[in-house]
């Protein structure tokens, strides 16, 4: 079997897919091309691809693929067109659970920096600027007893939940698009995402990039909540209008946001950039060793399974 892992791996999971068959580790840093993902599929049995990697609908047309599956190194996989793969005998695999606790940290870790003002704070001190400490310098915003809105209560949102109630004592609602019969901790499901938003002191996108998904929080929501109200996403870029958010923070209109997605990521917004009320994260969500080595290790279990002729343990 011929393996295509599209960019560097840690050691261990390269080790792992190695013991599977004929390895091809790509060593560039960066996504794969629609012109590089269409050769893959006509050269590879199995494609283990990461973020960006452009398996979109228009890859898929008028070819007669040799891939079999396709074996994301992640849960998102906004960037394959699972339904175009499937309708030319392409599995697709992801890597669920491994992601949760991690992503569902830095969530917290951009509520607490947005909130207290942490990115202003840093920059003050790197940039000389700090005089002193004084009674009301750099005020910012208090958790206990706060609203938690969350958009999108899967694993990720019920393990930010937890965190911020049990931890900060916070509140929390959420908004889902089906009811949640166990959030796993005290909270309101809301009918719609004005309804939360108007309620929230800080409001976390934690939903899948799909198309109703797309700028889900955009000026409308953002229009609704209150100006002491803060915006964190680890979800993925797409799912905020960027636009939107960015006149909102520079007309005061929300207090602060914390990013570690964009929409065209690398790429962040000029006006997002020059704000000082934003947090800008490199997409850290996932960004720990261990973390990395189970998502490997999923997608490996899930080729294993594959050459097996075993159920896949991941399907999408």
């Amino acid at each position: 079997m011929k393996i295509l892992i599209t960019r560097i791996l840690p050691d261990s999971v390269l080790d792992a897919a190695r013991s599977l068959g004929d390895v091809t580790e790509r060593r560039a840093p960066t996504p794969l091309s629609s012109d590089e993902a269409r050769a893959a599929l006509k050269t590879y049995d199995v494609i283990l691809p990461t973020l960006g990697d452009a398996f979109g609908a228009a890859t898929f047309q008028d070819i007669a693929p040799k891939t079999k599956l396709i074996a994301n190194f992640g849960v998102g996989y906004n960037h394959i067109d699972a339904a175009a793969a499937k309708s030319l005998g392409i599995a697709v695999t992801n890597t669920p659970g491994a992601v949760t606790d991690a992503t569902a940290d830095i969530a917290l870790m951009l509520i607490l920096m947005t909130s207290r003002r942490a990115s202003e704070g840093e920059r003050l001190v790197r940039n000389g600027e700090w005089t002193g400490w004084h009674p009301v310098q750099l005020l910012g915003q208090h958790l206990g007893g706060k609203t938690l809105g969350i958009v999108g209560m899967g694993r990720i949102g019920k393990a930010i939940a937890k965190r911020a109630h049990f931890g900060f004592g916070m509140d929390i609602a959420f908004y889902n698009r089906s009811p949640v019969a166990d959030p796993g901790t005290p909270a309101v499901q809301d009918d719609d995402i004005k309804t939360l938003a108007s309620q929230a002191d800080v409001l976390v996108m934690a939903v899948p990039a799909t198309p109703a998904t797309h700028h889900m929080l955009n000026g409308d929501v953002l229009s609704a909540m209150k100006p002491t109200a803060h915006v964190v996403n680890i979800a993925r870029g797409d799912v905020v209008d960027e636009t939107a958010l960015a006149t909102a923070l520079e007309h005061g209109q929300i207090a602060g946001a914390g990013l570690d997605v964009y929409e065209f990521e690398p790429k962040v917004p000029e006006a997002l950039l020059k704000l000082e009320n934003v947090a800008l994260l490199p997409h850290l969500g996932t960004a720990a060793l261990e973390v990395r080595e189970n998502m490997g290790m999923m997608a490996v279990a899930n080729i294993q399974a594959f050459l097996r002729g075993n159920p896949l343990p991941n399907p999408v």
